[in-house]
């Protein structure tokens, strides 16, 4: 043991990145359906490691906390604000409920049993599985002004309690979601999620992510010309109420270019493209169609632009078609339209606002014009855009630093809960203005799977020695208390779901409530069971929601507790 006390005191940042691989690799583990998963793994890892002797200097700890917090901030803004909405108050008020159930739950829990802050924090942690709460409750007791030891001791039973609860939080949740409600609602949530695909979009269903339709809405199709033979290619066009575009033609073994008036002859091969709607009656109009394309292929391509034309904001898709001309619009089709990060259905009677990224498909020159018609191009970037994180970080921690005195109770949101309103307003911000802070998908989840694991580890090391005794004096008491704060505001949460806000289906109650509770076991289990993407919307919004409100649950057990 002494030998590896030595390889530690000598490098510490082994025993860091040992526990980041050992923990993951528990964490992939499975107990029947579940999973501790990486961060719990790599917790229980470096209490572990910790026995052997082993300190973490306390800037890594602050370091990666504030640049996962930030992450999440980033990530949820869009959807955070883009969910404050009359459309949205059942959710809104889901999520809120939920996260006072869960706080005066565990308040009264500590009262009780006479848990101090750390582990009363830790048990919301644990609990709610909301990781997070581990970094806002540390960062909230460090502020109290205590001795470093008592902060040292409260922020190990932060973990302690954390690593206790949590397994059973990710099953509860599991258990209530998708196995309690339904049975409440007396309804399969495959059969519920139907019942509401029926309902929404005139019947069209929704799709999980991954899945793909067989039949998209924009397709390439090659034909023979026959029937055509001596019409002219804009009165094709026509015929298909301009939802196509002829794109090549093919005669005689040489490529002729398809301009408007150009004349089909027979036998002539032609591609089109366009959306099925206006492909499937020109298709016999033209003729058979053939396989063998490779003479008449064509690179199609899509490009983003950020819709900024004067004169058309708030103005309906319906308008805008009518208002551009013909040649302007021609060969180009939307593909897709998000709005703040969330997509906007594309419908004539859909409005377009400024700031809104539209993305459009068709050749390289008529995506191009059609992007220069609509503001200005939206360049793909895989590189994070550090100018805009960094002022976004240093922002939050200087709110971070600012304290309030409220009779004379000193309020502040710490470096955690500066970091995360920081990290909203900065991810709302790139929503709206998206030519700005670039940061791809793949690099948040970096920042966050990798901020909170390496948080949580050099917890765990710092730690680890008294987890040890903790855990043999409270263990069953902690575990059974999380027990009661996983179980109980899920269930009071979907009394008051289905009775006051009034949700009669039992698909998208379990999205709703899988949401309020930030459980992504219990909403993975939601859909294998409604084999639908329905409880999506729902669940997107409320998760939106309580990943905030959760997360300031810490600060707010140590204050009240």
């Amino acid at each position: 043991m002494d030998w590896i006390h030595n390889i530690f005191h000598k490098s510490p940042e082994i025993a860091l990145f040992l526990s980041l691989a050992v923990g993951y690799y528990i964490g992939q583990i499975n107990f029947g359906k579940f999973q501790l998963g990486g961060v719990g793994g790599s917790l229980l890892a470096a209490v572990v490691i910790s026995q052997a002797g082993v300190s973490i200097d306390s800037g890594v700890k602050a370091v990666m906390f504030a640049v996962f917090i930030y992450a999440v901030g980033y990530d949820s803004g869009p959807g955070f604000f883009n969910s404050l909405n009359r459309r949205t108050l059942r959710e809104i008020a889901m999520a809120l409920f939920l996260a006072i159930s869960a706080l005066i739950t565990v308040i009264i829990c500590a009262k009780i049993f006479h848990l101090n802050k750390g582990l009363a924090a830790g048990l919301a942690g644990g609990a709610l599985t909301q990781s997070a709460i581990i970094g806002t409750a540390g960062d909230a007791i460090a502020r109290l002004g205590l001795p470093p030891e008592e902060v040292k001791s409260l922020q190990s039973d932060v973990a302690i309690a954390y690593a206790v609860t949590y397994v059973f939080g990710s099953l509860g949740a599991i258990i209530v979601c998708v196995n309690i409600l339904p049975k409440f609602m007396g309804r399969d949530l495959r059969s519920a999620a139907l019942d509401a695909e029926a309902k929404l979009a005139g019947g069209t269903p929704s799709r999980a992510p991954g899945q793909l339709p067989a039949l998209p809405d924009l397709v390439g199709r090659a034909f023979k010309v026959g029937p055509a033979a001596g019409r002219k290619v804009s009165e094709i066009e026509m015929a298909g109420q301009d939802f196509i575009s002829i794109e090549k033609i093919r005669r005689g073994g040489k490529e002729i270019e398809p301009g408007p008036n150009v004349v089909l002859n027979a036998d002539d091969v032609v591609l089109l493209v366009g959306r099925r709607e206006g492909m499937v009656p020109v298709a016999p109009m033209i003729g058979p169609e053939v396989s063998d394309v490779t003479d008449v292929s064509a690179v199609m391509q899509t490009r983003q632009a950020v819709f900024t034309a004067k004169g058309l904001n708030h103005t309906t898709i319906r308008a805008v078609r009518e208002t551009v001309d013909r040649d302007l619009r021609h060969g180009v089709f939307l593909e897709s339209i998000t709005r703040v990060g969330q997509p906007v259905p594309i419908l004539p009677e859909t409005q377009l606002e400024h700031g809104d990224v539209i993305t459009y498909f068709g050749s390289a020159k008529d995506t191009k014009r059609a992007v220069q018609a609509t503001g200005y191009e939206l360049p793909y970037s895989i590189k994070t855009d550090f100018i805009y994180m960094g002022i976004g970080l240093v922002i939050g921690l200087l709110i971070g630093l600012i304290v309030v005195n409220v009779g004379g109770v000193p309020l502040t949101l710490g470096s955690g809960g500066g970091c995360l309103l920081a990290g909203l307003v900065f991810g709302w911000l790139r929503g709206k203005h998206p030519m700005y802070g670039v940061m791809p998908p793949a690099a948040s989840r970096l920042l966050q799977d990798f901020g909170l694991a390496a948080f949580v580890a050099v917890v765990g090391l710092n730690s680890g020695l008294q987890a040890v005794t903790t855990v043999k004096q409270l263990g069953l008491t902690i575990f059974l208390l999380g027990v009661l704060v996983t179980i109980l505001p899920l269930i009071l949460t979907m009394l008051f779901g289905r009775y006051v806000l009034r949700y009669d289906n039992a698909a998208i109650l379990a999205g709703a409530l899988s949401g309020s509770r930030s459980a992504n076991p219990a909403f993975g289990g939601v859909l294998d069971k409604a084999e639908s993407a329905v409880p999506t919307v729902p669940f997107a919004i409320t998760y939106a929601i309580a990943n905030v409100l959760l997360t300031l649950l810490g600060p707010l057990v140590v204050g009240l507790v």
